[in-house]
């Protein structure tokens, strides 16, 4: 049903269109009790899907869409985006497998990202083969997107994952890489499976969703899950399950566990473990791989949550572990993999001021991502010798890598705020041993006469805060300038240097871009994260205020010319800084962001997020729960600033009727006489799956709005 918003009164399925805004939300108050506190809550009924809801999200969707459109400078900044978005190929990972990469590539004027498949050697050397163009299946409306990809271990194979519209509702596929053709193996609720191929790339091990109901609750969708076995050519529904919920009687695995199998290239182990939702620790069981046999698998473990192990791989005969126990930005230890302990490892890599990030084994070394002050380097160790930095170039960033277990060397992405990111490759044994390999191309959009600064900002407590600033060379400050401050702060992520060709679409025009770098992220090791995490949340707000009002005591912008952004759990951040500190902003912007945190676990992906965030169930987790949830500060008479709300009505991570309660009380709320905006895109998620014209779509939007609330 299409929900027309004009100049007259008019009600459609209960929902009341007040000339000449957008449609009013009804008020049913539900009030809840927790530990003799009563929360009043007058939009619950919003988490219920249904044709009032519908219509009034459709009326919203409309009468923003409409209000952006009129917006003047909208078509000339849209244009502006389209043209810097479609300069070059962009690249959104890569991985060696088999003398081959594979890596997923959007084209200049094309929509969605495609696999590709470059050889690296033999008689095919630098050619690239599609394997897989998703612009090629689009029906109507309606685009599909790869959320994942898995070669096997020769590159003979790769396993990928398909969804519809951003949903992330992912179908495994198989291709057959020799004659670039699928198989008949297809395996559905396959959301994030973790596949790992055998090393005789005639099977995998894959996570599965189970089977559900239709009306099962949105929290139950994700939780009980299971690992199991496909051997290519037969029926998935009778592939064996191996680990996970209640497949080993000797062995607990709860619902919210995320387990999973790995299976090394070599060796006589393959490596069972469960992930517990967004912590990192981990716990894994070991089993020779003649003794997979289903559910009767004799798996032992080998560590345990308590050990306070994050990431780990093997090397022959060794087990490698990054640890952050008594050390918050982490040691690389091994021990013997025949028997393993712990205890007693040795220390590859001691505690020092960069963070260890993440580990890849290589034929030849041990390869470690870590980050030190923002900026992502490589650290090697070959067996026996002593870590080793690669040599790379001053003002940029590792981004991501790949290393092959069967081949000497690494891949890695290298970009910086204002640096063209391009794909690298480490041959240890070439003369030069760092090149480019040739796959992504420079940028041809010009960053220079833009510049980044580093700078701190104190926050509440007294704590210096990271704030990078992005800016053009020549401004000064003088306090004019619209300013946008991102902050993100929740799982241990940071927030890395990253080249973004439409941002300047914003700072030609004189904006600057600047991104804090709370508590809850990951820059400074685990002690950063424990910093903005359970209780501790409400640090990630101060800290984000704390940058804000030193962009104003710098004189780069001043309140009415700045503007703050959260997406997902930065939506706790902005709704947090905004609710609390109105004065500070001339607008906001909360991209699909978690705004009712009393009422998260209530979302699919709720339960796994409980060890971050706190559960209603215990007084302790209701009251950190309470005191980061935006929507219940939102407080009626408040003159708060421009809001655009951004969903995606396929999210699976953060429910659409998230923003909708948070736009339904702001505008009920607000006295400033500023819009509140809620944008929503029926054929998009979370934002992972979305197509390029999608992108350009929301920040065109997201620009224009803002120039046009921070130029008043």
């Amino acid at each position: 049903m299409r929900v027309a918003v004009s100049l007259v009164s008019l009600v459609v399925a209960g929902v009341t269109l007040a000339a000449p805004g957008p449609p009013v939300a009804p008020v049913r108050v539900v009030s809840d009790q927790y530990f003799g506190t009563t929360v009043v809550d007058p939009y619950r009924w919003m988490e219920t899907p249904s044709p009032e809801l519908a219509a009034w999200m459709k009326g919203q969707a409309d009468h923003t869409r409409a209000a952006l459109d009129a917006l003047p400078l909208h078509a000339e900044i849209s244009a502006r985006i389209k043209a810097l978005d479609n300069d070059s190929r962009l690249l959104a990972s890569a991985r060696r497998r088999g003398g081959k990469i594979f890596y997923l590539s959007s084209e200049p004027g094309k929509n969605t990202f495609k696999l590709q498949m470059y050889e690296t050697r033999g008689r095919r050397a630098g050619q690239s083969t599609v394997l897989v163009d998703p612009d090629t299946l689009a029906r109507g409306d309606t685009h599909y997107s790869i959320d994942y990809y898995v070669p096997s271990w020769d590159g003979r194979f790769v396993a990928y994952g398909l969804s519809a519209s951003g949903s992330e509702q992912s179908v495994v596929h198989v291709l057959d890489t020799t004659t670039n053709k699928a198989l008949g193996d297809v395996i559905d609720r396959a959301r994030y499976p973790a596949i790992s191929w055998r090393p005789d790339g005639k099977a995998f091990f894959y996570k599965r969703n189970r089977a559900v109901p239709p009306g099962t609750p949105d929290a139950e969708k994700l939780i009980r899950s299971r690992v199991y076995l496909h051997v290519l050519g037969t029926d998935p529904e009778r592939d064996p399950a191996v680990f996970g919920f209640e497949v080993s009687p000797a062995i607990t695995v709860t619902d919210e566990v995320f387990p999973s199998v790995f299976s090394p290239r070599d060796g006589d182990f393959v490596f069972a473990q469960c992930g517990y939702g967004v912590q990192p620790e981990l716990t894994v069981y070991a089993a020779r791989r003649s003794e997979v046999d289903g559910a009767r698998t004799p798996w032992k473990k080998i560590i345990d949550r308590s050990d306070e192990i994050v990431d780990f791989d093997v090397h022959g005969d060794e087990l490698y572990v990054l640890s952050h126990r008594n050390a918050s930005r982490r040691t690389l230890l091994k021990t013997s993999l025949r028997a393993p302990d712990l205890a007693h490892a040795t220390t590859v890599i001691p505690a020092g001021e960069a963070v260890l990030q993440t580990l890849y084994m290589g034929q030849d070394a041990v390869y470690v991502t870590t980050l030190d002050g923002g900026v992502g380097r490589i650290v090697r160790v070959r067996d026996g010798g002593a870590p080793e930095s690669l040599p790379l170039p001053a003002g940029v960033s590792v981004r991501s890598m790949s290393a092959d277990p069967g081949e000497d060397g690494a891949i890695f992405l290298q970009t910086g705020w204002t640096s063209s990111p391009a794909l690298y490759s480490f041959a240890p044994k070439r003369k030069v041993p760092i090149a480019d390999t040739g796959l992504l191309a420079r940028s041809k959009v010009d960053f220079g006469a833009i510049t980044a600064e580093e700078v701190k900002a104190k926050s509440g407590d007294g704590t210096l805060v990271p704030l990078s600033i992005i800016h053009r060379k020549d401004l000064a400050w003088d306090g004019t300038h619209p300013t946008l401050l991102e902050g993100y702060g929740a799982y241990g992520v940071s927030r890395e240097p990253g080249f973004d060709p439409m941002s300047l679409a914003w700072l030609e025009r004189g904006g600057v871009l600047a991104v804090c770098h709370v508590r809850g992220g990951g820059e400074y090791g685990e002690d950063w994260h424990l910093g903005g995490k359970l209780a501790t949340k409400p640090n990630t707000v101060d800290d984000f205020v704390g940058c804000a009002r030193q962009l104003i005591a710098q004189k780069v912008t001043s309140p009415a010319r700045l503007a703050g952004e959260g997406t997902s759990a930065g939506g706790i951040l902005i709704g947090g800084a905004m609710t609390k500190h109105p004065e500070l902003f001339g607008a906001a912007v909360i991209r699909v962001g978690m705004t009712n945190a009393l009422r998260f676990e209530q979302i699919p992906i709720g339960p796994f997020n409980i060890s971050e965030f706190g559960t209603v169930k215990t007084e302790a987790g209701f009251r950190m729960l309470l005191a980061i949830d935006a929507y219940h500060h939102v407080m009626a008479g408040q003159p708060y600033p421009a809001v655009l709300l951004t969903t995606g009505i396929t999210d699976p991570r953060v429910s659409p009727w998230q923003a909708a309660k948070m736009a339904a009380r702001l505008q009920a709320s607000s006295t400033s006489g500023k819009p509140i905006w809620l944008r929503v895109d029926y054929e998009a998620g979370h934002g992972l799956g979305s197509s390029r014209a999608q992108l350009e779509a929301e920040r065109a939007d997201k620009y224009t709005f803002l120039l046009q609330q921070l130029s008043r």
